[in-house]
């Protein structure tokens, strides 16, 4: 487990190694003169500077969880089963009805890998299109039914979001993500232009990953609307942090923000996002990562209590948690390289408890779990499996086990075996400081502790063999003088 200094900072340091996001190059031919003065305006712009997730030796340099060649033999580890379906040179979908069969034969939109990408980098965001099943489609019509009737109450809009393939399409979304959050599309302010903007200390910042975004956008848009939604973004997510000065932008908003951009428009975006950073995303923009890891933390007790075998195995590895952390700042949305699971996810994710996050991150460590016991017990090689997610896991599937396992752990009870966690914790760094003391006076490993009455009297004293056996000794001769005493006086003092 990592320390909770790990993650401690101001936010220019928090958005300097977390989530270090994917480059412009990989767009060449859609960079701009514009593009460049954005580049050259931002100070420590550097294309090769990719970074990478900190190590558990306090940041101090530890080397990056995977190279390029070490990612083709990764890429193979998590290639699904050869039973699924494949894509030809063009991306496309070899079966015949556009599908991919999953889970219990449902389907499960599968994205080839990017052999060439770090774990930490997603490759760019498939937006590829699926024709609706039988099941999507009345469940289509029912929404549509529900959108006609003023009547329909909020507790409805939930059970769609969060049921089997969630809202259906973007068209639906764009309708039902404002009203999940309370937000009247009817009553929004204006935007401002970005010039009125552009003064903010975190301008450099917002810009600098905005210009780093161009995969999550659809592929192929005109080049002057790309430029416009990364304005909008910019945009969006300067409006939020300087209505709520408290709160802290950490790297990987942009990509929670994004995903609202792109669904129900600039206007409504920012009603939506000012609702959700004070409520759901709060904890992750406070002036450090603390509360942020502390949540993280829920990811151990909560495998624990489902698989103590695999909870043990992550412990002995000292992998900690942070592989998890892109996924809970930006709700999978930075890691995910299929646009129809993170909308997906966020149909679920609004609908739910702000720490439904974890508790699907949770489900799909246990899921993983043969994948997990398979790889060495070492911090980088159980890092670099987890931090990278195969694409075929089944969402569906995954977001039921994460509804089971919310319904038997509530937080509440977490909170608790969290609680002992940091004190056991505390407790271990205390031992290891007492040792490190000891070693620097006496040159050698403390004694073990007693258990005995005289360890906890005499916690200082150390005891070897023959001291154990005096002090024993002199122990029982106290306690026969003791019993004689009273045997023979007492009853003397009596008598008289």
């Amino acid at each position: 487990m990592e320390r909770m200094e790990l993650l401690n900072g101001t936010s220019e340091k928090r958005s300097s190694a977390l989530l270090d996001t994917e480059d412009s190059d990989e767009h060449p031919e859609s960079l701009s003169p514009m593009d460049e003065s954005r580049k050259s305006s931002t100070p420590g712009y550097d294309d090769k500077n990719y970074g990478s997730l900190p190590s558990r030796n306090e940041g101090d340099g530890g080397e990056k969880c995977i190279d390029n060649d070490e990612t083709t033999e990764l890429t193979k580890l998590l290639q699904p089963p050869g039973d699924g379906a494949h894509s030809d040179k063009n991306g496309e979908d070899n079966h015949t009805d556009g599908s991919s069969p999953g889970l219990n034969g449902k389907n499960i939109a599968l994205v080839q890998p990017n052999n060439h990408r770090r774990s930490d980098e997603p490759t760019e965001l498939s937006f590829e299109k699926f024709p609706e099943n039988h099941e999507e489609k009345l469940k289509r019509i029912k929404i549509e039914n529900a959108l006609d009737d003023p009547k329909t109450s909020l507790d409805s809009w939930k059970q769609f979001a969060k049921s089997e393939y969630g809202l259906i399409n973007d068209d639906l979304r764009r309708k039902i993500w404002p009203l999940l959050v309370g937000v009247d599309p009817q009553q929004v302010d204006p935007a401002p232009s970005l010039e009125e903007l552009n003064n903010h200390p975190e301008y450099n910042q917002v810009v600098l990953d905005v210009n780093r975004s161009l995969k999550r956008f659809p592929p192929g848009i005109p080049y002057e609307q790309r430029v416009a939604l990364q304005d909008q973004l910019t945009v969006l997510i300067l409006r939020v942090i300087i209505k709520y000065p408290h709160l802290k932008y950490y790297q990987g908003y942009h990509d929670v923000a994004i995903t609202f951009l792109l669904v129900v428009g600039e206007e409504v975006a920012f009603h939506v996002m000012e609702i959700l950073s004070t409520n759901h995303l709060v904890e992750c923009m406070q002036e450090t990562m603390e509360p942020t890891q502390r949540r993280l933390m829920f990811i151990y007790p909560l495998v624990r209590r489902e698989n103590a075998a695999l909870c043990s195995y992550l412990e002995r590895s000292t992998v900690g948690t942070l592989f998890a952390l892109p996924w809970y700042l930006t709700w999978f949305g930075h890691s995910l390289n299929s646009y129809r699971s993170v909308v997906r996810l966020y149909d679920y994710f609004l609908a739910s408890d702000f720490l439904l996050p974890i508790y699907v991150t949770s489900a799909i460590v246990i899921y993983r779990q043969n994948e997990i016991f398979q790889e060495d017990c070492d911090m980088a090689s159980l890092h670099c499996l987890l931090s990278q997610l195969p694409e075929d896991l089944p969402f569906e599937y995954l977001l039921k086990s994460a509804e089971t396992l919310y319904r038997k752990y509530p937080p509440r009870v977490i909170e608790k075996d969290v609680e002992n966690m940091i004190a056991k914790e505390k407790q271990q760094r205390l031992v290891e400081e007492r040792e490190r003391e000891y070693r620097k006076l006496y040159g050698k490993k403390p004694p073990p502790v007693s258990n005995s009455i005289i360890g906890r009297f005499l916690p200082h004293l150390q005891l070897s063999r023959r001291s154990v056996f005096v002090t024993t000794a002199f122990s029982i001769l106290v306690g026969f003088c003791a019993y004689y005493y009273r045997a023979h006086y007492m009853s003397l003092s009596g008598i008289r």
